[in-house]
């Protein structure tokens, strides 16, 4: 092996087509590798002349960890558990799950861990603690402006900008945002988006409803009708939203997509449980998941020096058509209720 140099673990990696991280677990006698998985890269450690260094410390566990307490994207989270396994399963690899938001918790998780996955709205501080104990740690969810973190994450600005596009080229120019309730990020940015594609159109309008999720819907659109707005179209913040907004405006005798038509965003399985299928905007959930393995695994092999910038990767979202948007028909919405 002289002329080809020294095997390494990454020799090994490059030559099964697998992580070093799945590569230095196996040779340990570790965990997280399946037994199919381990005779494979021993033989090849064999074939390929391979020694461990003296000395040479053992790969530990990746966990993600799940907060616990947010039920509002619970979907979500499962397309992103599922891209998780399947990239994990693919590299032969086993993890560590957990459902927390508890701070204690979470830095035991660091320290007993070789990198986290967080997903969700884990508080500053509990991220900060698991920080501080110097493993890696790639987010999913929202971080702060030039937060030095790794994150993986959607793209909700541009789904609402491109949601604006969507429905100006079906002729729509009275469109209503349905935020439901305010304070959540993700909505903020996909308004964001929203709105600045609107302001391109010297004759389009954008309006925004914010209610009580529960049964605001209803009221607050009687409030919009009252102000002389006639919307042909609704941008829902997510499908639950939108499907609220679909049995609606069924309910009070209109015709989707023929008098309003209605957009979701998140394509969860509700979306196409109703009649007309919803229009949405499909987040990526378990390509997120994957990608996220993949990077933090990137890091754990090459660690982030002191002064390298941190990661954002985004992963394009797109809209599915189905059913519940079409071409507006007239110049505003007929107003069935009243007539």
């Amino acid at each position: 092996m002289g002329s080809r140099g020294r095997v390494t673990l990454q020799t090994i990696a490059r030559e099964v087509g697998l992580s070093k991280y799945a590569v230095s677990r196996s040779l340990a006698g570790k965990s997280g590798v399946s037994e199919e998985t381990r005779a494979l890269i021993r033989e090849t450690a064999q074939r390929l002349g391979y020694t461990r260094p003296a000395g040479q410390a053992a790969a530990g566990e990746v966990a993600v960890v799940f907060h616990d307490l947010d039920a509002v994207n619970s979907e979500l989270y499962m397309q992103v558990q599922n891209g998780v396994q399947r990239e994990a399963h693919r590299l032969g690899m086993t993890l560590r799950l957990r459902w927390t938001h508890n701070q204690g918790q979470l830095e035991e998780l660091a320290r007993a861990c070789d990198g986290l996955i967080l997903v969700g709205p884990h508080d500053r501080e509990a991220v900060a603690a698991a920080s501080a104990t110097g493993v890696p740690i790639v987010r999913f969810g929202w971080v702060d402006p030039l937060e030095q973190a790794d994150q993986v994450t959607g793209t909700d600005h541009e789904a609402g900008q491109a949601v604006i596009e969507y429905l100006a080229g079906l002729g729509h120019r009275s469109i209503v945002y349905v935020y439901g309730t305010p304070g959540f990020r993700g909505r903020q940015e996909r308004y964001y988006g929203a709105r600045e594609v609107a302001e391109r159109y010297s004759d389009v309008t954008l309006h925004v409803m914010q209610f009580d999720e529960q049964n605001g819907f209803a009221t607050a659109y009687q409030a919009l009708k009252q102000r002389g707005i006639r919307p042909t179209a609704f941008f829902c913040a997510h499908d639950g939203l939108a499907l609220t907004v679909v049995s609606e405006l069924l309910g009070q005798g209109y015709r989707i997509p023929d008098d309003v038509s209605v957009v979701g965003f998140g394509d969860f399985s509700p979306a196409t449980q109703i009649s007309p299928a919803l229009t949405t905007v499909r987040m990526e959930g378990q390509e997120c998941g994957a990608v996220g393995l993949r990077l933090l695994l990137e890091r754990i092999e090459n660690p982030r020096l002191p002064g390298m910038p941190a990661r954002r990767i985004m992963i394009a979202s797109r809209i599915i058509e189905r059913r519940s948007a079409g071409p507006c028909k007239v110049a505003v919405s007929l107003d069935v209720a009243d007539a």
